[in-house]
């Protein structure tokens, strides 16, 4: 998401963030802009859930920029690294195969920002998707309701453990028909499919030279090995 570095410094200040958040919306009334250094969080203290209503109106107030990345994890805010080129020729190669392939009724969007709960929002490199769905808002964000997703693919350079389980989980939650994870160093991809609960029934790994396919795009293929 492009809006928020700034917030999570409430997430850091034990042992609890509600005080911090109170004086980031006190601030806020008076359109202040902040310039808030990001911390870890606190484990152990309890923290104030962020919710899609709350970084809608920081982002009014001029509390957060909307030039900066983060997506909403579950209530806490979470900083987003910057892309390498490694990460960018994979991603630029899927999108552009995904494009020719797109059926009339389906869209793509590449790190589109997309509420998928009252306390999760996320911005995952590519995901297909009903054309319906940018015509659908919440607090001003696309609204991403659960199974509308056909496919989600997030591409990791550095984040791969972080993407096969936190990422994997709420996915499947939401029943997103498909998702893959993809090594971006290494060109391999997870993909997981039969979205259950919080796990997938089945999660296949497939090399750089074994093509990728998926139902819902007609005639797409793709080997990451191939991409130069």
């Amino acid at each position: 998401m492009r809006f928020a570095r700034a917030a999570r410094a409430g997430a850091a200040v034990p042992p609890s963030r509600r005080t911090a958040a109170s004086a980031i919306f006190r601030r806020s009334r008076k359109h202040i802009r902040m310039n808030v250094a990001a911390t870890t969080s606190a484990e152990g203290f309890p923290r104030r859930a962020f919710t899609v209503a709350d970084i809608a109106r920081m982002i009014e107030a001029g509390v957060i920029r909307e030039d900066e990345k983060f997506e909403l994890i579950e209530g806490d805010i979470v900083m987003m690294a910057a892309k390498g080129i490694v990460h960018e020729r994979i991603k630029s190669a899927l999108n552009i195969a995904i494009v020719r392939a797109l059926p009339n009724h389906l869209t793509v969007g590449v790190e589109a920002t997309l509420r998928l709960t009252d306390t999760v929002m996320l911005e995952p490199d590519i995901a297909v998707f009903p054309k319906e769905l940018f015509r659908k808002s919440s607090e001003g964000f696309a609204r991403l309701d659960p199974g509308e997703a056909r496919l989600v693919i997030e591409v990791a350079a550095s984040s791969l453990a972080y993407d096969k389980g936190l990422k994997a989980r709420l996915y499947a939650r939401h029943r997103v028909g498909e998702f893959w994870v993809v090594d971006a160093h290494e060109r391999i991809t997870w993909v997981h499919t039969g979205p259950s609960g919080d796990g997938w029934s089945s999660v296949v790994k497939r090399g750089p030279q074994e093509a990728l396919t998926n139902s819902a795009l007609p005639g797409f293929s793709i080997r990451l090995g191939e991409i130069d």
